[in-house]
């Protein structure tokens, strides 16, 4: 593995090379080697660190290695997290975090956000965006061919009854839409899926900023989740409100 001098030497030649931003994209390393990302990203001060647990993927899945063969995402946010406090209780430099690994809908954004606040700032996705081109894509060609799928006709048979964001789309970019990929279409009614239902959750818990998400925002349904992340068990949460309340 990299050394701790020559991780932040490459930073300073990068940096000297007139590199603005430094990034440092991890996998789903073993705690070790985890510790030594961590540490040697607050020593560098570099901008973002990604931290990828298994099972996530590039792209390249379903691969064993992406999925199987390391450190299962939700563990290793748990290591992370008290990495992350570690530094922080000493008043050393915590790089903001991207946290990757099998995200894919809108709760686990949020509980992504939460079990790490206020260190993750960022949730990463590789193939799930990718499944949205590809299926917007074939789907797009369905319609050209007029060959729309039963389970899409209830919505209609054109891209504006199918893919609702198609007319937001269409006054964003005026003529240029034209050329537009139906894949792109796809990926960008996924993510204003995740934005709005992210929004709906955030305004649940009445935290209207990202900056505001705090790990008690979240309850562990077992005790070994709760052992494992540091999060309270359902059946402990809000004690002590509890104790003000009944007296």
């Amino acid at each position: 593995m990299v050394s701790e001098e020559g991780f932040v030497k490459r930073v300073d030649e990068l940096r000297a090379a007139g590199a603005k931003y430094i990034f440092l994209k991890t996998g789903a390393y073993r705690p070790a080697d985890l510790a030594r990302a961590v540490k040697f990203a607050s020593l560098a001060k570099i901008d973002l660190l990604t931290v990828d647990g298994a099972g996530g993927g590039t792209g390249m899945s379903p691969w064993r290695m992406m999925n199987e063969w390391g450190v299962p995402t939700v563990y290793l946010q748990a290591l992370l997290t008290k990495y992350c406090d570690r530094l922080a209780a000493k008043g050393e430099y915590v790089p903001p975090v991207a946290m990757a690994g099998g995200f894919t809908l809108e709760d686990h954004m949020f509980k992504g956000f939460a079990m790490s606040a206020p260190y993750v700032k960022s949730i990463a996705m590789a193939r799930s965006a990718l499944t949205a081109a590809m299926v917007g894509k074939n789907v797009g060609q369905l319609i050209k061919d007029g060959k729309v799928p039963t389970e899409y006709k209830k919505y209609g048979e054109n891209l504006e009854q199918i893919f609702i964001n198609t007319a937001v789309l269409k006054d964003k970019l005026g003529d240029r839409f034209n050329d537009l990929p139906v894949g792109a279409i796809g990926v960008y009614t996924y993510f204003e899926r995740l934005s709005q239902g992210l929004r709906q959750f955030m305004c649940g818990a009445r935290k209207f900023g990202l900056d505001y998400i705090t790990r008690d925002d979240l309850v562990a349904l077992t005790p070994e989740a709760a052992q494992l992340s540091g999060i309270k068990y359902v059946m402990e949460a809000d004690a002590d409100e509890v104790e003000k309340i009944l007296g």
